[in-house]
């Protein structure tokens, strides 16, 4: 399963900072579900970041903070035991998601996540476990999303290998077992690298967490000695022997299991509708946050894929197979934090009670993955809390009503009031005009020393490496020609590095790179062009939109006009567009063409 591919790739959400406040709490006579069993009335006691009192007693201490419980169940801070964490770190706080079990993510992003954790740094955000590269083939899955990372052929170069992730900072090892479909094979590590892996990992004291998307596959790696297994697998329903054998394996095993429904239901193209029609949940996420879940994999609704895995997470629970809440968030069809509360839904649905969900997201995760601090509200653990109204015991909706989440100790509601105002305000009417265009609507004022425009930051090349790609792009203002306009030449080289590369010219109308900015007063965007005779792309981008939207064009060897409508960037919002690129690709190769006069006109 891949993750969106985002114009900022592997930046973390930087959030607000919050005080590393010394404060005490009771929270007073809440009904609490302490990770493993729910008990009716108790109430707990919080000291800085620590739980000092899973069941006080007496009066409250002399300046403590209450937060009446009454009618509310506290339980810990959930963990998402599978997500890809490149961006949005602070939004699982949101949702009372205070700990996500990373999967793949850039070995960067893994190191400063875990340098913040290590100076108890990381209030303000979620904590985050990764297994920083995965362990996959030449040409596997992992290796399509355009960085480079390390790959593995031989078992005999295993060790070594897994050495390399651990030096770099990686908590636990996940390795791929994935052929992809029928229509979309992929390569895929053979049987015994995947068994010197695992003997690797264990080797060092780490755990081994393999991919798989199939029965076979998912039999082969317990088989292997796998310590658990990301995800289960879409399809028909197993026979009884089948289902009987499987779970019998993972018993044997003592492996758990994360089937990640969010994504598999995002392959069977079901849409999130339990959070995306909760005004509550929906109003802390703002338009490009909400995108990813109204975009779906399967393209179109089926149901009867879902059979398979919800038939095998109601047995695996019957037979006390561990299972552990995971969304695989940085998926089309999920997002971060808000996703797990539909999982815990969706694992309802599959046959678990509320406490058996809540527990997959608690401690199940924290005893798996050994998190000793976490997942459980006992003495001494961290004070990672939420607390909900209503009995989620009973019912597991009731995590929809959050009243309060704590991180470390601290109190997420000042996190949250500020996302809920700033989503508000992105959501509100525009009440100002656009902005102002030129008279005659030319934003391209190309000269011999400057590539100027009348509004915004103006123009410069587009080029895909700061997603990891290799293409380049040099510009050249031409002499001017009959109309008195100087045209810019666009010499591309698409490279390959990158799975959707590209190079060419780009437009930033903000005044500072992406800044919104008002393009309602045009309604169609006009441009000469000639070149090679190849066929180009205008990709448009603004706020809420993560993947460029493109029209595309072709540059014969003379002149001609293109008018592209407006109409015709579907899903763009022109009150806040971030860029506007001319670009080449994604087919390998060199590229040539010339553009001039280019126009934002209301006609």
């Amino acid at each position: 399963m891949k993750p969106v591919l985002s114009k900022v790739l592997f930046v973390c959400g930087l959030g607000l900072t919050l005080p590393a406040l010394a404060d005490t709490w009771l929270i007073r006579d809440a009904r609490v579900f302490d990770g493993e069993q729910m008990h009716a009335k108790r109430s707990v006691l919080v000291k800085g970041d620590k739980i000092v009192d899973a069941d006080f007693r007496g009066r409250a201490p002399a300046g403590a903070r209450i937060v009446e419980g009454a009618g509310r169940t506290l339980m810990p801070g959930l963990i998402d035991a599978h997500v890809h964490a490149y961006r949005y770190l602070d939004l699982p706080l949101m949702f009372g998601v205070t700990t996500q079990i990373d999967m793949f993510t850039g070995v960067a992003t893994m190191q400063q996540i875990s340098e913040k954790m290590r100076n108890n740094d990381n209030r303000a955000q979620s904590d985050v476990y990764s297994a920083g590269t995965l362990v996959t083939a030449p040409g596997g899955h992992g290796t399509e999303y355009g960085m480079a990372i390390p790959t593995l052929t031989r078992p005999e170069d295993a060790q070594a290998f897994v050495d390399a992730r651990i030096a770099e900072g990686s908590y636990f090892i996940k390795i791929v077992m994935e052929g992809g479909s029928p229509g979309h094979p992929m390569k895929t590590l053979d049987l015994p690298t995947v068994k010197a892996v695992i003997a690797a990992a264990h080797a060092r004291g780490k755990l081994a967490v393999v991919h798989i998307s199939n029965l076979e596959s998912a039999s082969a790696a317990l088989d292997a000695g796998a310590d658990g297994l990301a995800h289960l697998f879409n399809g028909a329903r197993l026979s009884d022997q089948e289902l009987a054998a499987f779970v019998k394996l993972a018993q044997q095993k003592r492996a758990f299991i994360g089937p990640t429904m969010s994504v598999l239901e995002s392959i069977a193209g079901l849409r999130e509708d339990d959070v995306l029609g909760d005004a509550g949940l929906a109003g802390l996420l703002n338009k490009e946050q909400t995108a990813p879940l109204k975009v779906t994999y399967g393209k179109q609704a089926n149901a009867a894929l879902m059979a398979a895995p919800r038939q095998v997470v109601a047995a695996l629970s019957q037979a006390r197979v561990p299972l552990l809440a995971g969304t695989d968030a940085g998926n089309s069809g999920t997002q971060y934090g808000v996703s797990l509360l539909h999982e815990l839904n969706s694992l309802v649905q599959a046959g678990l009670t509320p406490p058996q969900a809540l527990a997959a997201a608690t401690s199940a995760p924290a005893r798996a993955f050994k998190l000793a601090d976490r997942g459980r509200i006992a003495k001494g653990y961290k004070a990672n809390l939420l607390l909900v109204q209503g009995d989620a015991g009973r019912d597991i909706g009731a995590l929809h009503n959050i009243v309060e989440v704590w991180k470390d100790g601290d109190a997420v509601s000042p996190l949250r009031k500020a996302q809920q105002e700033s989503v508000a305000a992105e959501l509100a009417p525009r009440t100002k005009p656009p902005m102002a265009l030129p008279a005659d609507g030319r934003i391209s004022q190309f000269s011999a020393d400057k590539l100027a425009s009348p509004f915004g930051l103006g123009w410069g090349p587009s080029v895909d490496k700061f997603m990891g790609g290799q293409s380049s792009v040099e510009l050249k203002v031409q002499d001017a020609d009959a109309d008195g306009q100087r045209p810019l030449a666009v010499s591309a080289k698409v490279a390959p590095g990158f799975a959707y590369p590209w190079a060419g010219l780009a437009f930033m109308p903000g005044a500072q790179p992406m800044q919104p900015a008002d393009l309602r007063g045009a309604k169609v965007l006009r441009f000469r062009v000639k070149g090679d005779g190849r066929r180009y792309n205008v990709a448009v981008m603004s706020t809420g939109v993560s993947i460029p939207v493109n029209q595309s064009f072709q540059a014969s060897e003379q002149w001609q006009e293109v008018v592209l409508p407006f109409d015709g960037f579907k899903g763009i919002d022109f009150g806040a567009v971030t860029m506007i690129a001319f670009n080449a690709g994604p087919e390998l190769g060199e590229y040539s063409f010339q553009i001039a006069d280019v126009r934002l006109l209301n006609e």
